[in-house]
């Protein structure tokens, strides 16, 4: 009772770790078009860095990647190209155009080529890769530096549903993972994606809220942090509908419930729907 059950196409924790065993024997050559923090994160989910293989042209960052993770990286996009299977594209998006130059060409049939980049959609990036590769489309967002990331994933027409599979398996290791359509993907920036920053900026408030109560700024910080992490630890290992918990907190006369006068306004979810509003414009119009 009280258990909200998760969209069916939302992988559990379990088959994650089941399906990426299983795939660890046969895994394909794994490449990466950039190496930022995102696709970092992405590296620290793979069990088989010995087959991974990282551009990137900063020699500090080089080294310190091959120090950390026991990776190759050069600083040309081509050896990645035509060394590895599956490749995730993972730079800004005003980069992707000068990338797909300098590969296009050497990309062949039976790769899948992954991007991570916001606002690129599918039908673009074919203009811009060519009609040999598979494509497949990421959203992740930043929590997957700590393994607890969430991706929404999105299939070309024509890219085998093992492909889509694979790299499911793979981003799974370092968080949730949903197959979406395309169409929901400005959505999903806005939510999940862009969703990162404004959860800071809501501790950072009520951290402020605690230092005009008269807390010190690192008491104030750490309780508004370790709070939200808690919550939100709690609600996903519980699946207990949100209005639920709500109610189970806000004790009638209690504490909670004078704080909520002041925050259950019709104001309050207008700004936040405003919030996600004008990121999934924004994203849109990078498309």
């Amino acid at each position: 009772p009280g258990r909200a059950r998760r969209p069916a196409r939302i992988r559990s924790r379990r088959k994650r770790q089941v399906n990426s065993e299983k795939g660890k024997s046969d895994m394909k050559r794994i490449g990466f078009f950039g190496a930022g923090k995102m696709a970092e994160g992405i590296l620290s989910a793979i069990a088989a860095r010995k087959r991974v293989v990282m551009a990137e042209k900063s020699a500090e960052r080089a080294q310190y990647l091959k120090d950390k993770y026991g990776v190759a990286v050069t600083a040309d996009v081509k050896e990645v190209a035509q060394k590895c299977d599956l490749i995730f594209l993972a730079v800004r998006p005003q980069d992707v155009e000068s990338v797909a130059v300098e590969v296009k060409k050497l990309l062949r049939s039976g790769q899948t080529l992954v991007s991570i980049v916001a606002g690129r959609r599918l039908g673009w990036l074919r203009r811009q890769f060519g009609s040999k590769v598979r494509l497949v489309r990421v959203m992740p967002n930043l929590a997957l530096r700590s393994g607890a990331g969430m991706c929404a994933i999105c299939g070309a027409a024509k890219t085998p549903a093992e492909d889509v599979a694979a790299v499911e398996a793979i981003l799974g290791g370092a968080g949730e993972t949903v197959i979406l359509k395309e169409r929901d993907f400005d959505a999903v920036t806005a939510l999940a994606g862009s969703g990162p920053a404004y959860f800071a900026y809501m501790a950072s408030a009520m951290a402020e809220g605690g230092m005009k109560l008269g807390l010190k700024k690192d008491v104030a910080l750490l309780l508004a942090g370790q709070t939200m992490y808690g919550t939100a630890k709690f609600l996903r290992e519980s699946g207990m509908d949100l209005g639920r918990f709500i109610d189970g907190v806000c004790t009638k006369g209690g504490t909670t419930a004078a704080g909520m006068v002041k925050m259950d306004v019709p104001q309050f979810k207008r700004i936040v729907a405003d919030t996600l509003a004008a990121a999934a414009r924004r994203s849109e119009e990078l498309a």
